[in-house]
């Protein structure tokens, strides 16, 4: 007899609650109406593209649903955690391409896949992906790492940043302060860029682009709160 646990952790379960995850978040996406920051950029119009396309975690569930499936290819990075299995899947479902690994504060940085998933980035990049990922370090929220910064340093490609939110939510009391958008909501989109770093950057420039980062999504995800509340509550 298998065990609960055991299946949870199986291909299958991962399979099917990727498939579950990608319907769902579409039935969101389909029921809602995106309200977008009055003259904000559209991130896949305007962009620089192959372009990097930066969010904090918890908020980047609908991220795929910025761009045309037939007109834009992009990827995404993934922790390697078994949680991350499932949302690998269902992205894959969204018509976006998977980055497995991560970044840490620690030294976790190579167990965690991060620089071979570093390297991966800068090839899709070179090959004509966008590259979404998240601003902050597992365990850390809401406090952008280096890694964008570092990806636009050595790619040269231009930074995006852009802060979803939905009218009906639950927020979840863990450490990203998770989202999970609900149906029939508005949908708050607030964007800008692109942000460029030089790659002669020292560490003192690197920085200062780090923290521009940060300050701006923090600005860009109460925007865009602001958007999917203006006239109507909170879900949770």
């Amino acid at each position: 007899m298998v065990s609960l646990k055991r299946f949870t952790t199986s291909s299958v379960f991962q399979e099917i609650m990727g498939t579950i995850g990608a319907w769902y978040l579409r039935f969101v996406w389909f029921t809602s109406r995106p309200v977008v920051e009055p003259g904000a950029m559209n991130l896949y119009e305007m962009a620089e593209m192959p372009a990097i396309i930066a969010a904090w975690h918890g908020q980047h569930f609908l991220m795929p649903f910025l761009k045309d499936a037939k007109r834009h290819r992009a990827k995404v990075l993934i922790s390697r955690h078994r949680d991350g299995e499932v949302n690998a899947r269902a992205a894959e479902k969204l018509g976006i391409g998977t980055i497995r690994g991560s970044g840490a504060h620690n030294g976790e940085f190579h167990r965690k896949g991060g620089a071979t998933a570093f390297n991966e980035m800068l090839e899709a990049l070179k090959d004509g992906y966008n590259v979404a990922m998240t601003a902050d370090v597992p365990k850390v929220a809401r406090i952008a790492g280096l890694g964008v910064v570092k990806l636009a340093q050595h790619s040269g490609r231009p930074v995006y940043l852009v802060a979803m939110a939905s009218s009906r939510r639950i927020e979840l009391d863990n450490w990203d302060r998770t989202a999970i958008n609900l149906p029939f909501s508005r949908i708050g989109i607030a964007g800008t860029g692109p942000i460029f770093v030089s790659q002669e950057a020292d560490g003192d420039a690197l920085e200062d682009a780090r923290r521009q980062l940060e300050e701006e999504l923090n600005r860009l995800t109460a925007r865009a709160y602001d958007l999917a509340d203006k006239s109507g509550g909170n879900a949770s």
